[in-house]
């Protein structure tokens, strides 16, 4: 039986991606997010827990300062359950744009020795977050419980939402690790823009509370408009408006971006990494 080979031609045009080889390294891609997660919670004490641990301290910190001490308005609902809606879309962006960010770097050698789609090691990154993701959620479906907060027919609503996240995560993922492979010193600022990031998106806060003024520069960062959708879909709250919009399809546009961009660099990516 005469096996299958693989031509690689650098001349092809690099603006798009073929979806029938990435499907066909899908295996790769398993291998590579379950090996992430293995990674990340084996050998550990409190294993799985510790997904519970971040968001958990960082809410503690949310309803002290802004729940407590400055009573920011949630719009009737319990602090926690208000921030927790948030923190669900944003811990997902953040991890995606760590992990996925360093991750063209930090498997220079396997780049080198093998040809694969390199895409498919950001997005077994994309796979990993899923993780934490699903304990965030079902930590807020525990605090609704609790404070007696209703799932609305707007949930119907929040895999469309969740998708525009993972996209955006992507979108931007991508580009960064890209990026990383010719300017290294984002490795050290792409903790830095997490960090910031939290406070410059509403998690702790509604949007109503930024100036009309900025509020046009405000809705540039396509988190902005996913939160809203999250709060809109789980808790009940006003849909996001023409801006929320507006910064959402911001988001996916930067997948198609990053996307091109990618694609762009990978054909010389053996040879910088």
């Amino acid at each position: 039986m005469q096996k299958e080979k693989t031509v690689v031609d650098a001349r092809k045009p690099t603006s798009t991606y073929n979806l029938k080889e990435i499907i066909k390294y899908k295996d790769l891609f398993l291998v590579l997010a379950w090996r992430d997660i293995r990674v990340r919670y084996a050998q550990t004490f409190l294993g799985l827990f510790w997904a519970v641990l971040q968001p958990l301290f960082t809410l503690l910190i949310f309803t002290l300062i802004f729940g407590k001490a400055l009573k920011v308005d949630t719009e009737g609902l319990p602090y926690a359950v208000f921030a927790l809606a948030g923190m669900s879309a944003w811990s997902y962006f953040a991890f995606v744009l760590a992990q996925s960010g360093l991750s063209i770097v930090g498997s220079q050698e396997m780049i080198k020795k093998i040809y694969f789609p390199r895409l498919v090691i950001p997005l077994s990154k994309a796979m990993a977050g899923f993780i934490d993701f699903l304990v965030s959620i079902a930590f807020l479906i525990i605090l609704m419980i609790i404070y007696q907060v209703p799932l609305t027919i707007q949930i119907l609503f929040f895999p469309l939402f969740f998708l525009v996240n993972v996209l955006t995560s992507l979108g931007i993922g991508i580009w960064t690790s890209a990026l990383t492979i010719r300017f290294r010193d984002l490795q050290h600022v792409i903790p830095f823009v997490v960090q910031i990031g939290l406070y410059a998106t509403p998690i702790a806060y509604p949007t109503s509370l930024i100036p009309e003024n900025y509020q046009m520069l405000y809705y540039l960062n396509p988190m902005v408009g996913i939160v809203e959708s999250y709060r809109y879909s789980l808790l009940g709250l006003d849909p996001p408006g023409t801006m929320g919009l507006v910064s959402m399809g911001i988001g996916i546009l930067v997948f198609f971006f990053g996307l091109f961009y990618f694609r762009k660099v990978e054909r010389t990516m053996a040879d910088i990494v």
